[in-house]
């Protein structure tokens, strides 16, 4: 498969009170067409710095991203991006939210918006369109935010802490929807979260970083042995508790790396 995305050296240093602070040194991967990939570290540690370097909206101190083999400056209709809240709008309806990149872009054609109507349907909002998001449970919203995001036709989707915000039974069940969503559509998908099973769960490869300034300190090629791969399948999974246990022992900030 193809590389998508890659990053090359990456560096991100900025100033504070206090000083320059190096938030990320060095940092090299690279993430496949159709692939799911976490990005795990220590609190602080600059895992969203590095996924708002890669959707264009930081710009790096040093090295390059590429996206489709095209160095990324500025924001693209190519990444789509998600983060913690679901920042949908109480005064629009589902509809009217989920269509709102569309209409950003003066993109509202009638094969727009029916691709849109259709992604509400299959996945169980379309008869909640005209609802507003006050009336929907936290894992409703998040499937609507999700397909907002979806309407546009990124390749790539990051998703910061898109589930942090939800309580533990609600957050199961809407990793186990997400998930379904972007492997049916297609999607390319990085996701950074302090959660280490969530990112076992969903991921085909879990990225380590140090503490700040962070570097990779390993990378895991997630191999589950359950027949039908979703986040509540893999949990049940024997290998799952080895990558747990190896995940939290180098993200203990008590170890010396």
């Amino acid at each position: 498969m193809r590389n998508i995305v890659e990053v090359h050296k990456l560096g991100m240093k900025y100033q504070s009170l206090n000083g320059e602070i190096n938030a990320v040194e060095n940092i090299e991967f690279s993430v496949a067409e159709g692939e799911f990939v976490s990005i795990v570290g220590p609190s602080g540690c600059g895992k969203s710095t590095l996924l708002s370097m890669i959707s264009g909206l930081l710009v790096p101190t040093s090295g390059e991203i590429r996206i489709n083999g095209r160095t990324v400056n500025g924001t693209s209709e190519e990444v789509g991006y998600m983060l913690q809240k679901d920042h949908l709008f109480d005064w629009r309806t589902i509809k009217e939210n989920v269509l709102l990149g569309l209409e950003i872009r003066n993109r509202m054609t009638p094969e727009n918006k029916e691709y849109v109507y259709n992604l509400l349907k299959t996945y169980g909002l379309y008869e909640f369109k005209d609802k507003y998001p006050g009336q929907l449970s936290g894992g409703m919203r998040q499937r609507a935010a999700l397909i907002r995001t979806l309407a546009v036709k990124p390749e790539i989707l990051l998703l910061d802490e898109a589930f942090s915000a939800l309580d533990y039974q609600t957050r199961l069940a809407v990793t186990e929807d997400i998930y379904s969503i972007i492997k049916k559509e297609n999607k390319t998908a990085i996701l950074v979260t302090h959660d280490i099973a969530e990112s076992i769960s969903m991921a085909d490869r879990v990225i380590v970083l140090t503490k700040r300034p962070a570097v990779i300190k390993s990378i895991h090629e997630i191999r589950l042995s359950c027949e039908n791969r979703t986040p509540l399948c893999s949990r049940e999974a024997p290998e799952f508790r080895i990558y747990f246990n190896e995940i939290w022992k180098e993200l203990d900030v008590h170890v010396e790396n």
